[in-house]
């Protein structure tokens, strides 16, 4: 073998192993650390105002819901981008809840034919909604929160403060970080 060919083998050789240890590394599981989101104050949880009908729930209060943490879940049924929020969203509210956690979506329609209530009932079938459920067609609670976005969360901590917010998808694992962060605090209201 000449020097050249076996520089050319060896030059292969060396690519080879090193695209094979990418690989091996690329098909290993993954362990992402999740790192502590930022919980500011961002004031006050405004009351559920102006809600038309509540379902799967009685009407509900932020007063009544002190002691409680809370996820408040701006959405609409039409709205793509809140549809892929709704599985972690419905797995929160089962997972959390013995911990003191309260999933309340506010249905804000985007468009007429999301104002009525067969409708949403039909979606929230769909879709696996469990936890209760404001209709704000008139846009009086998305207002009180000076809300511009589907989707849009609010972690409310047991004092009723704003204490996290989301718009849009994604940041599944930073908001579930900030929900058992809330939850860990010694003021929470467990369920009986």
């Amino acid at each position: 073998m000449t020097m050249t060919t076996s520089l050319i083998v060896s030059s292969a050789l060396q690519r080879r192993n090193f695209l094979a240890s990418m690989l091996a590394l690329a098909a290993a599981p993954c362990a992402r650390a999740v790192a502590s989101p930022s919980l500011h104050d961002h004031g006050t949880a405004p009351e559920f105002d102006g809600i038309e009908q509540w379902l799967n729930s009685a009407p509900l209060s932020m007063a009544g819901l002190r002691g409680k943490v809370v996820l408040i879940d701006f959405w609409t049924y039409a709205c793509i981008n809140c549809l892929r929020t709704l599985p972690h969203v419905n797995r929160w509210a089962d997972t959390y809840r013995a911990q003191g956690l309260v999933v309340v979506g506010v249905h804000t329609p985007e468009f007429a034919f999301e104002r009525s209530t067969s409708n949403l009932q039909t979606a929230m079938r769909r879709f696996g909604v469990k936890h209760p459920v404001a209709q704000d067609n008139r846009y009086a609670t998305w207002k009180a929160y000076a809300n511009q976005y589907w989707p849009a969360k609010y972690l409310v901590d047991a004092r009723g403060r704003i204490r996290y917010q989301h718009f849009g998808e994604g940041r599944y694992d930073e908001t579930e970080a900030a929900i058992r962060n809330l939850l860990s605090s010694a003021d929470v209201r467990k369920p009986v």
